[in-house]
């Protein structure tokens, strides 16, 4: 069988495996425009996509294509032109505990220890527990993150690849229905990054807490999605391909870098990027 004739197939047995799951995320036919003093710049147009419980998505597109834009609108920081967006058939209307956030850069309260930054999140969801009870959960999931050293640091003490775990720690700790990554690792060295991927990873393995990501980094795109969702360029981006991963889980770096798929995603995953 020819190499296109086998990524048709795996496509298919994908969309029929898909079909049988529950949307979470339904963005449909999305619209983001702003108003100039002259005229009404399109940035998002005609998008429509689909995302299903417990999956991970990632969304890579040139700078400028409205990924960002798109994130904050599921998180409901920006309004929808046109269009709605639907988290469990309940139009989003702003943002809410139920979607949890991971910036590039962590947005931490400085002044605050690691635990007192986690805490923000789980005091203000988790009201009708117990104080010792919410203490608890922070110290879990930092914990869970490889800060059991730290929890009493100040944010401003720690380098950043401590500040992003936090910050992972922090979203997960809300249990969110959905986690939104804004280019997470963006600002992070290659090998705080890998080790954040895998720390990202083992959490969201076990908590499977349905996640969208978006990254400008191939590699890191196929080694984490279900599927990768490719955004043409702007004004008037929408998604232009999806592509399904077909790689098993648990993943180790090393068997995925090394499977015989791996750099057929990659080169389709350039290719689009390119053209």
């Amino acid at each position: 069988m020819e190499l296109h004739e086998l990524q048709e197939v795996k496509k298919l047995k994908s969309k029929a495996l898909y079909t049988y799951k529950e949307v979470l995320l339904d963005l449909k036919n999305i619209k983001k425009a702003y108003q100039t003093s002259k005229v009404e710049y399109i940035v998002l147009e005609n998008l429509n996509l689909q995302i299903f419980k417990e999956e991970f998505v990632t969304i890579i597109g040139h700078s400028g294509c409205g990924k960002t834009t798109l994130l904050s609108m599921i998180a409901g920081l920006n309004d929808v032109t046109e269009g709605t967006i639907s988290l469990l058939g309940k139009p989003i209307q702003g943002p809410g505990p139920d979607r949890g956030v991971i910036f590039q850069s962590p947005s931490l309260m400085p002044w605050m220890t690691a635990l007192e930054n986690v805490m923000l999140g789980v005091d203000r969801v988790f009201a009708h527990v117990t104080q010792s009870q919410r203490k608890e959960i922070a110290m879990y999931y930092l914990h869970k993150v490889g800060l059991d050293g730290a929890f009493h640091k100040k944010a401003k003490e720690l380098s950043q690849g401590m500040q992003q775990r936090v910050g992972i720690a922090r979203a997960f700790a809300i249990k969110p229905k959905v986690l939104l990554l804004d280019e997470p690792f963006g600002m992070l060295d290659s090998l705080t990054r890998g080790e954040l991927q895998d720390v990202l990873i083992d959490i969201w393995s076990k908590e499977k807490i349905t996640a969208v990501m978006i990254t400008h980094n191939v590699d890191e795109a196929i080694f984490l999605a279900d599927r990768v969702v490719m955004m043409t360029s702007g004004p008037k981006a929408k998604i232009g391909n999806v592509l399904p991963i077909d790689f098993g889980r648990p993943r180790k770096r090393q068997e995925i870098l090394n499977h015989e798929d791996y750099y057929q995603y990659r080169k389709e995953l350039l290719n689009f990027l390119e053209h």
